[in-house]
């Protein structure tokens, strides 16, 4: 699943001006707390294209990938396929 982010949310949250210091204040901070405000981010977006061939930054958080295009637009990646697999199925 991707979605794209408002980068003036994305920054306000994390306390950054810029894709370039995300990375640093991301690994400060203590695991949970990164998912828990991306995971917040992403609750009220829908999917959205991303051409991998267009990314010109990118930031890795567990299950969560961070995209930066050449055109400023930041995309948040969630890696369903590691999500799904802690789940149990139905017995029925």
């Amino acid at each position: 699943m991707t979605i794209l982010l408002n980068k003036n949310s994305l920054y306000n949250t994390f306390g950054v001006d810029s894709f370039n210091s995300l990375e640093d204040t991301v690994n400060s901070m203590a695991p949970s707390m990164v998912e828990y405000y991306l995971s917040d981010l992403s609750q009220y977006s829908e999917d959205s294209y991303l051409n991998k061939s267009q990314i010109e930054q990118s930031v890795y958080i567990g299950d969560y990938s961070l995209y930066k295009d050449y055109s400023d637009n930041i995309y948040l990646e969630l890696d369903t396929q590691t999500a799904n697999t802690y789940e149990t199925g139905s017995f029925w």
